[in-house]
Formats: structure tokens, C-alpha cells, sequence
């Protein structure tokens, strides 16, 4: 299964090159970049662990890619993204975000039914990736 979360999902996967493109226009564009990766790309997870600091006052996308693959060499079965952060007032929002890096295996999610109060019943999801400790989740592929 293939997480469709941010920016360009339903794509296939883009290249440096057009990483480094899209990158540009969010610096042109003033917004200040970032870097995250996760092992749990829940839906509802909107919190990925930081990898350095946001990039602020950049003018050229080299810098935030080579953040990325420190990322990817570091993280190389996690999930990572770039941010792209709007910092003007009324805005103070992530303007673009997009995955760079996925897991060679993406295990998907299962649906879990939980009954409730009479015969309420509610339903959720849970990642088969969490049945396993974190650090573990994904494997290369042999």
C-alpha cells in the first residue's frame, strides 16, 4: 500500500532533480524549509521527528537537499519530507509539503471496529507497522 499523504502522493517518485525544483520555488516564494522522517505515517500523526533545524534566509535549494540525503543516508527505511513553512502574518502555515524517501516495504493500515455504548459501533485505523517496535518497523527488502 502506498501512503498518499502531501503534496505530489499520486505521483510517482520524483527524482532529485525535480525535489531540487520544488525546493527552489518554495525558496523563491520566501517560505523556510524543513526536513522531517517517521517510522508511523498514521494519518492522524501530523508530528514527524525533525531532522535539524528548519532553514531559514536560504536562497538555494542545495542546502536543503543535502539535508535530505543526510536524511535518507541516516534513514534510509524511514519516511521523510520536506517542508515548506509560510512565516507571514495571516499565514503562519506550512504552504508545501512532500515526501522524498519511503520504506522499500509499506505495510498499510487495517481498519479496527471497537463496539461501543448499546449498539454504537466506531471505527478506526491502525498502521501494521506499529506491530512492531519502533526502529524495527521496516525492513529492506531482501
Amino acid at each position: 500500500m502506498r501512503i498518499t499523504q502531501g503534496t505530489f502522493s499520486f505521483l510517482p517518485e520524483l527524482t532529485d532533480e525535480e525535489i531540487s525544483k520544488q525546493i527552489d520555488y518554495a525558496l523563491s516564494q520566501g517560505w523556510a524549509c524543513s526536513v522531517e522522517f517517521t517510522d508511523d505515517p498514521h494519518p492522524r500523526n501530523t508530528y514527524w521527528e525533525m531532522w535539524g533545524l528548519p532553514m531559514f534566509d536560504l536562497h538555494d535549494a542545495a542546502g536543503v537537499l543535502q539535508e535530505v540525503k543526510a536524511c535518507r543516508a541516516a534513514r534510509p527505511q524511514h519516511y521523510i519530507k520536506v517542508n515548506a513553512f509560510d512565516s507571514v502574518r495571516t499565514f503562519e502555515t506550512m504552504r508545501l509539503s512532500f515526501i522524498v524517501n519511503r520504506p522499500d516495504t509499506e505495510p498499510g493500515f487495517r481498519l479496527v471496529r471497537q463496539d461501543a455504548e448499546g449498539r454504537t459501533q466506531r471505527y478506526g485505523i491502525a498502521g501494521y507497522a506499529t506491530d512492531r517496535p519502533a526502529g524495527e518497523r521496516y525492513v529492506a527488502a531482501s
